[in-house]
């Protein structure tokens, strides 16, 4: 169904950084198969030759060829090749071509002359089967980055494609979302669709690839069959640079230091977007060196209370204090620093370190040579940062933090496509921010990373604060419970309970 022929390629203008060395590889019809491997190891290149992505749109120096259907791909006009392959990028904002829902999913097939009728039909079947009638009708941008991914996959899906690429789709998904997508995944498989899936988060998947392909350095390193990849030992796997294969094998490791007096407080505080109530009633305190994660499904309110804290979201009612001092917009702005979800939004200079000094009158150069040392990203202090993996983006954007001089930090999904040693070196990072009074908040759906850098989590669902999980209460239970429960249900419907 596809296979690679001895394929090399070297971006354009980036030497031997992010490209592929004589990739051998085939993949049979109706398999679903999982390229994993560290950032930066060449997963998404890989997928981008098989929809044509590279050579049309990523310029660089390719030998070899890559077949699909036994043709290869650079004789096949884009349009053909769209036909046989949708993919679901990592950042679904950079495949959306209109504002609001049912049109983005209809775009494709109005692409391809689908009867108007026809595309009625294929839009209600794909919304029933994603369940995602809560979508309908909806803006692009009032949507949260988890519904943008829903709707960036149900795009593909109404064209009904014979090969599925999905680069990273977990990583802006709540657990339940997760578990919507693993069964989304096992339609396709009865379907007998090919799937590729890029992809850090593996526990989801461990049930369903038949494949498993390690890549390093831009190579395929080592293919395992199911059987060989579950048989790994945890050293062997983060030795590898990967994520957990069982959620309920991660437990909370965190000890809890010595509290201090809270000097962020949070009173009444009801957030709204438009007209819309989003959170009400909020009731929240922290103290120098806490690090607070934020959880709760898609759509909760979590990014826009993050946005409210640091000042960028103004439509709120209630008080925020610092110091007993109440603090207008203007004052959080100031005193805050936010690492977006898109870090896209907040790269602005032409290399790696001319942005971790961006913005700063006199940076000290060098903490910003350590933060980049302990992120793992100083090799490429001389590259421009959009022509860095999402990872290393994402890495870069944390540098910044870091070197910045702010009292409240706030992380919106900092683990988004980083693998395992990315997010060992961001959790210590928070620690040593903890360690120097910051206040830090943490959005995120990655249990793992939870469990390894935070010290408290409050839970925000259905417009209010659910739970405060603190480390040194037994509610800390609950929370594993929480992240559990679909992996749960898998087991005992697997032993017929």
């Amino acid at each position: 169904m596809i296979h690679f022929e001895k394929v090399s390629f070297t971006y354009q203008g980036v030497m031997l950084k992010g490209g592929l060395h004589n990739i051998d590889l085939t993949i049979q019809k109706g398999e679903c198969v999982l390229l994993c491997g560290r950032s930066g190891c060449g997963k998404t290149t890989l997928t981008r030759l098989v929809n044509g992505l590279i050579p049309y749109f990523y310029p660089g120096e390719l030998t070899g060829a890559t077949y699909v259907d036994e043709k290869n791909i650079q004789t096949i006009p884009i349009y053909e090749i769209a036909k046989r392959v949708g993919s679901v990028f990592q950042n679904p904002r950079t495949q959306f071509f209109n504002v609001d829902t049912d049109s983005e999913i209809a775009f494709g097939m109005e692409n391809l002359s689908y009867p108007k009728e026809k595309m009625k039909r294929c839009i209600k079947k794909t919304m029933e089967e994603l369940g995602i009638n809560n979508l309908i009708g909806r803006s692009i941008f009032e949507l949260s980055g988890g519904e943008k991914q829903k709707v960036a996959f149900a795009s593909i899906y109404a064209l009904s494609p014979d090969v599925y690429l999905l680069d990273e789709p977990s990583s802006n998904l709540d657990m339940d979302a997760i578990e919507e997508l693993r069964c989304t995944l096992e339609l396709l498989k009865k379907q007998g669709k090919t799937i590729l899936i890029a992809e850090h988060r593996i526990y989801y998947l461990r049930e369903l690839a038949d494949h498993i392909v390690y890549m390093e350095n831009g190579t395929v390193s080592r293919i395992f069959s199911t059987q060989q990849f579950l048989s790994l030992s945890d050293h062997q796997r983060h030795k590898m640079g990967l994520r957990a294969l069982k959620l309920s094998d991660v437990h909370p490791g965190i000890l809890p230091s010595e509290k201090q007096r809270p000097i962020l407080d949070i009173k009444d505080l009801s957030l709204y977007y438009k007209k819309k109530l989003i959170l009400s009633n909020l009731k929240l305190k922290a103290a120098p060196g806490e690090i607070v994660g934020i959880i709760g499904h898609n759509g909760a309110g979590k990014t826009t209370f993050s946005r409210t804290l640091c000042g960028l979201h103004r439509n709120y009612t209630g008080t925020i204090s610092w110091k007993d001092k109440k603090q207008n917009a203007k004052d959080r702005l100031k005193r805050s620093y936010m690492v977006m979800q898109d870090v896209n939004y907040q790269l602005f200079a032409e290399t790696v370190e001319k942005e971790c000094c961006f913005g700063l009158k006199h940076p000290d150069l060098d903490a910003v040579k350590q933060a980049m040392e302990r992120l793992g990203i100083y090799e490429y202090r001389t590259d421009h940062p959009n022509t860095l993996s999402g990872g290393q983006k994402q890495r870069v954007a944390v540098a910044v933090s870091m070197i910045c001089e702010k009292e409240i930090l706030i992380f919106d999904e900092p683990t988004s496509g980083l693998d395992y040693e990315s997010m060992i070196r961001v959790s210590k990072l928070l620690k040593t921010l903890s360690e120097m009074g910051k206040v830090i908040f943490v959005v995120t759906h990655d249990y793992e990373f939870l469990t390894t850098a935070c010290t408290r989590i409050i839970h925000l669902d259905d417009g209010r604060l659910q739970e405060d999980y603190d480390l040194i209460s037994d509610n800390l239970h609950r929370l594993h419970e929480f992240f559990l429960r679909s992996e749960r249900r898998r087991s005992f419907e697997a032993n017929g309970e």
